[in-house]
């Protein structure tokens, strides 16, 4: 390349500056001196040879500058977003890419970015050239262009400042952002957009969807009549006329607590690019509504503020607490108007509203004729119809009156002796096998890693471990607790010599839990440690009212990445290991599910699955439903190749609009090439200006004028006042 010359002029003096300036100003007083009293024109004419004497002192160079010019760089800006990989615009933009990036055009290159869509929040096109731009000096930096589908998010109004370049050497004010798209032309699409989705909605109510279908591109309007398909978590679909442009009310019923996958489909826009954002899938998670309570204490005793606090911290619950302070038998003859006790209402509770509660708890209850048999027997027909009782159990339940006496025994998972049942000493509680895997157990804080040791003669055994094997964690000791003769249910923990202490049972519809001791309330005091007290009690609670997550058969399946993963969850020592999946379309295969070494209980499988839609996972028992989760539904709202988003601020920059083609075997590349003048674009070109970026390779100084110059230039000047002077009248 021809290295570029330029010339500047700079002054090395011949004497002291101070001297220089002496001189000049000597030279001016003369002069004035002259003006006042002697021929002004001799006077100016020996100024002018002064002058001429002073440039010769100062020295002036001619300062020459050896340059080599430099070439200058362009951004080539390729989307590699989620929207390119419909149809062929990720090879049409390489290609095109590739073809402009081994170009030779002389003073310019390209730097190839490749630039995905950022997390959450679409395509961000001028994020990237920002950051690309800012690797470049300004002063070689020529402008960018980007290889889309013109779907950009951050497209800014105006021109963004890494395209106003300070000292821009050309005419151009901007440099141009230019805009090839991998299409050959606007695009239509027709999309779904969910307005209004309620995250939650009670169960047993109908919750709200608002819905909007949007067409977009050549030939499209609003008002044109569509189909929109509603299926709520696999069953069958029903159909609701829309019209584009217009919202749409959609009513779906929740028929139970839990997840709700509820898939809404368009008909498809004859000739649109891609029907995958004509459809999408609301996630609803049915909630119960107030959930009523009803916890009835025995007697005062050391665990009801326990429970109160429990309860009374779920905003979601309403507690009804009664207390039996004056059991009948504690008639001492005091007159009911002197008492200040409010009578027990049976009958309200028991027989009127027995059904508005959702959980009944009786805390070392004893019966003693306070419930009549009637009311019992509505106590466990509440059960059997799917409401959940609690019982905590201690001595009074196996004295005279015992409720396991009565018809709620009929649905206790156990039943206490009368004899020899009461065993008053010290011992941890621990987890069974099944506590181990069961939700309302597993993973309690500080469980205690071992089944108990037995002991025969009420002693710790030795080491001091109080009944459980040495572990990585250890409960607080309790006193007292009780030891069934028979059982039924699931024994999800142990207490002394391996007796059964929680116990759960599934009872018709409802659901039942009995602690065979009154003493969890030493948890909450610390006692040796402590324990998780709240924690176990909630669970056990939630576990009453069919709390999804704490099932103890669970089949569970998530859809991301196009990869389906089943979680099944068991308590049964023998579970089913296989689940039949369908997809969308309805084709069904079999699947065999693995175990989970790091988690008892829980076997796992995954299989591929790129059908967009609800697929259905079951294993016979259960069924589960799931669906994909896009990672960013920004980039896929709107799908078709169009200019209308970068064309005015590529015009702002004088840039160009130019369509690839839908084939990369039918390319339409435009040349590149640095411009002359003011146009930068063309029907099959585009430009960028020439910014002047140089580098200097040597400087060399020679004298301004030569020295005899200075002398014919002041010797007339000398001469001409010496003969001016001469010829002024004495």
């Amino acid at each position: 390349m021809t290295d570029l010359f330029s010339h500047s002029v700079t002054f090395e003096p011949l004497v002291p500056l101070w001297l220089l300036a002496a001189l000049a100003v000597l030279a001016l007083v003369l002069c004035v001196v002259g003006l006042l009293r002697a021929s002004p024109s001799g006077a100016l004419l020996r100024f002018g040879a002064a002058l001429v004497i002073l440039t010769w002192l100062a020295g002036p160079q001619r300062l020459h500058e050896n340059s080599h010019p430099l070439p200058q760089t362009a951004l080539l800006l390729v989307d590699h977003s989620g929207s390119m990989s419909l149809g062929q615009r990720n090879a049409i933009a390489r290609q095109a890419a590739d073809i402009l990036a081994h170009a030779q055009t002389p003073g310019l290159e390209f730097r190839t970015v490749n630039v995905r869509e950022n997390g959450h929040d679409g395509t961000r096109l001028f994020e990237a050239l920002d950051q690309a731009a800012a690797d470049i000096p300004p002063a070689r930096f020529a402008g960018a262009v980007m290889l889309t589908d013109g779907q950009n998010l951050d497209t800014p109004e105006t021109i963004p400042d890494r395209l106003r370049p300070a000292g821009n050497g050309s005419h151009h004010t901007t440099l141009p952002l230019h805009v090839l798209l991998s299409a050959k032309g606007e695009e239509t699409d027709r999309r779904l957009e969910v307005l209004e989705a309620p995250p939650y909605a009670i169960a047993g109510q109908d919750a709200h969807l608002r819905v909007r279908v949007q067409d977009a591109g050549p030939g499209t309007h609003d008002g044109t009549p569509a189909t929109l398909s509603v299926r709520v978590n696999g069953e069958a679909a029903r159909t609701v006329p829309v019209q584009t442009g217009t919202p749409q009310d959609i009513t779906v019923h929740v028929a139970h607590p839990g997840q709700l996958l509820v898939s809404l489909a368009v008909s498809p826009l004859e000739g649109e690019v891609s029907t995958i954002n004509n459809q999408t899938v609301v996630t609803i998670t049915g909630i119960r509504d107030r959930l009523r309570v009803l916890l009835v204490s025995g007697t005062p005793n050391q665990g009801e503020r326990v429970w109160r606090r429990l309860l009374k911290a779920d905003p979601a619950v309403d507690l009804i607490h009664f207390t039996i302070l004056r059991p009948p038998e504690k008639d001492d003859g005091t007159p009911l108007s002197d008492l200040a006790l409010i009578a027990f209402p049976v009958r309200e509770l028991f027989q009127e509203k027995i059904r508005q509660f959702d959980l009944i708890i009786l805390d070392g209850f004893e019966n003693r004729h306070i419930l009549p048999r009637l009311y019992l027997e509505n106590i466990a027909d509440f059960v059997r119809q799917g409401g959940g009782l609690l019982l905590t159990a201690g001595p009074e339940f196996v004295g005279p009156g015992s409720l396991q006496d009565t018809p709620v025994g009929d649905v206790l998972p156990a039943h206490v002796p009368f004899e020899n049942s009461i065993i008053t000493q010290r011992f941890r509680p621990t987890l069974t096998a099944t506590g181990r895997r069961h939700p309302v157990t597993a993973a309690l804080p500080g469980a205690p890693q071992g089944l108990p040791t037995p002991s025969t003669n009420g002693a710790p055994p030795p080491g001091g471990t109080d009944g459980a094997t040495e572990g990585t964690g250890s409960w607080g000791p309790w006193y007292r607790a009780l030891r069934p003769d028979r059982t039924h249910g699931e024994v999800l923990m142990n207490g002394p010599d391996g007796a059964p202490l929680l116990l759960l049972d599934h009872v018709d519809r409802g659901r039942v839990a009995l602690l065979l001791s009154d003493q969890i309330w030493l948890w909450s005091r610390g006692e040796g440690g402590g324990g998780p007290q709240a924690e176990l009690l909630r669970r056990i609670s939630h576990w009453l009212m069919k709390e999804p997550e704490l099932e103890e058969e669970q089949l569970a399946a998530s859809l991301s990445d196009g990869v389906l993963s089943i979680t099944r969850h068991s308590v049964s020592n023998d579970p089913a290991n296989t689940v039949s999946v369908t997809a969308p379309s309805g084709a069904t295969q079999t699947v065999t599910l693995h175990p989970d070494a790091q988690d008892p209980g829980t076997f796992r499988a995954t299989l591929p699955a790129t059908e967009n839609g609800i697929w259905q996972i079951s294993d016979g028992t259960h069924t589960t439903y799931a669906a994909p989760v896009q990672a960013d539904p920004a980039e896929f709202a709107t799908l078709r190749a169009t200019a209308s988003k970068l064309d005015s601020i590529t015009r702002q920059t004088g840039g160009g609009v130019f369509w690839l083609g839908d084939s990369p075997d039918t390319l339409h590349v435009p040349s590149a090439r640095v411009a002359s003048s003011s146009d930068l674009h063309g029907a099959d070109w585009l430009a960028f200006p020439a910014r002047g970026a140089h580098t200097v390779t040597g400087r060399t100084a020679a004298p301004l004028l030569p020295t005899w110059v200075y002398l014919l230039l002041a010797l007339p000047l000398i001469l001409g006042a010496w003969w001016r002077e001469g010829r002024r009248p004495r």
